[in-house]
């Protein structure tokens, strides 16, 4: 039983890591990122469909994105999406490429995201924190249903909140990489 709920535990805490890096790509740098263009859907022929299914996206230099269309003909509509997608980018046709150019930061913006990727931080570690509850939790019944000893239940108390430990650790250094990334000019 103390196997299983360590291993599955792990797991969920490492899912709310998970979770917590995905968040921080969407998190707009000065620095241009492929990444920022993963949630942005496209109207193609009816459906709505992840951009980077109808187009290619590529890094054109550091502060560029280029979005090739596999179509010719989906070049407006995938522009049109990237505008109304709410990142606050600007795309121009250039050919048969979309230009992406990254805008530069400004010092207010930079302390506003910087809070942003705090309170996102703070969400990942309440996440691993009820993790580390509910495994507690499942300890304490199993000692009350005498399904293992106190011994048993007491190291992997310890085992648990070391992994919690370790994956609150985790998401502190994303987040100070985060914050360095934010703040450079």
């Amino acid at each position: 039983m103390i196997p299983e709920l360590k291993k599955s535990t792990e797991a969920k805490m490492q899912k709310s890591v998970e979770a917590f890096k995905s968040d921080l790509a969407k998190v707009r740098t000065g620095r241009a990122h492929t990444g920022i263009l993963d949630h942005v859907m496209v109207d193609y022929y009816g459906a709505q469909t992840p951009l980077n299914q109808v187009a290619k996206v590529t890094l054109l230099d550091a502060r560029t994105i280029g979005v090739a269309p596999f179509e010719k003909k989906m070049g407006q509509t995938v522009e049109k999406a990237i505008r109304e997608a709410n990142l606050g980018l600007n795309p121009a046709a250039a050919g048969d490429t979309i230009r992406v150019p990254m805008p530069a930061l400004t010092e207010e913006r930079r302390k506003e995201l910087t809070k942003v990727v705090h309170k996102e931080a703070e969400t990942a570690r309440v996440a691993v924190r009820n993790v580390r509850r509910d495994a507690i939790h499942a300890l304490k019944e199993a000692l009350k249903d005498k399904e293992i000893s106190e011994n048993d239940e007491r190291k992997a108390h310890d085992e648990v909140q070391k992994a919690t430990d370790r994956h609150i650790a985790e998401i502190d250094k994303l987040l100070a990489q985060k914050e360095a990334e934010l703040m450079a000019v």
